[in-house]
């Protein structure tokens, strides 16, 4: 059954996944047994679908119905496929521009950015399958309806994504405080993935390690850093601003 963004019920969500539906996450009820539960976690494991386990108490915040220890989130969009979506792009604009979230946890923060990123030009965003933000109505309503407008593509390993965007020609920027380089030293007027991460901890080290740049923002405060949305939203019109120069 469906209840708003969600479905509840094993074999619900079952047949929901085998027909392709966009499921985000699945919430399993902690200490769950059953053949039909066991066959449920099977195929989330083989469809690389994000998985909780949580009390009873969450899923019953979650659905009112009797969800049988097992509710799924729905996203609203479909995803398009990572390769499939940087081909496309490569061959359509002279000066691609990507945008990846490593580990961004925040429904609203992924809203905001969606919004600047589809004002600012980006060709597509890129999230991991598992430990990002899902894409829930509050982000739909955050980015004011351009997640409808953007491509966004899910991948199992964000320095896999990284890897195939270098060997296609992009050069590949992280925002982080842990170098010297500005963000106004990096040259941005060239086929282009800016790398934004979590709230907390920023742009994870193993990601770090892969990229082509790490560009800070000069900060003049006492508060150490800006919101992610925000300095996604100065990233992204710098690299506009190169752009139109």
């Amino acid at each position: 059954m469906k209840e708003h963004h969600r479905i509840y019920g094993i074999r619900a969500i079952i047949e929901a996944i085998n027909a392709e539906e966009p499921v985000d996450k699945v919430f399993i009820q902690k200490g769950l047994k059953g053949e039909l539960s066991k066959e449920l976690e099977t195929l989330v494991r083989r469809k690389g679908i994000s998985t909780s386990y949580v009390p009873v108490e969450k899923l019953n915040r979650l659905s009112t119905e009797n969800h049988q220890g097992v509710v799924a989130s729905i996203s609203p969009i479909a995803f398009h496929q990572f390769e499939d979506l940087v081909e496309k792009v490569i061959e359509e604009r002279k000066l691609p521009l990507f945008l990846l979230l490593d580990q961004l946890s925040d429904v609203r923060n992924f809203g905001a950015i969606i919004r600047t990123a589809e004002c600012t030009g980006v060709d597509g965003i890129i999230i991991p399958k598992h430990g990002s933000a899902p894409l829930t109505a509050d982000t739909i309503k955050t980015s004011a309806g351009a997640a409808f407008k953007i491509p966004i593509a899910k991948v199992d390993h964000l320095k896999d994504a990284i890897f195939y965007l270098q060997s296609s020609g992009l050069s590949v920027v992280a925002a982080t405080e842990k170098t010297k380089d500005t963000l106004y030293d990096i040259p941005l007027n060239v086929p282009l993935a800016i790398v934004m991460g979590a709230e907390d901890k920023g742009v994870s080290p193993s990601v770090l390690k892969t990229v082509d740049h790490m560009a800070r923002l000069p900060m003049l405060g006492e508060i150490a850093s800006l919101n992610v949305s925000v300095a996604c939203g100065v990233f992204l019109y710098e690299v506009l601003r190169q752009r139109l120069a």
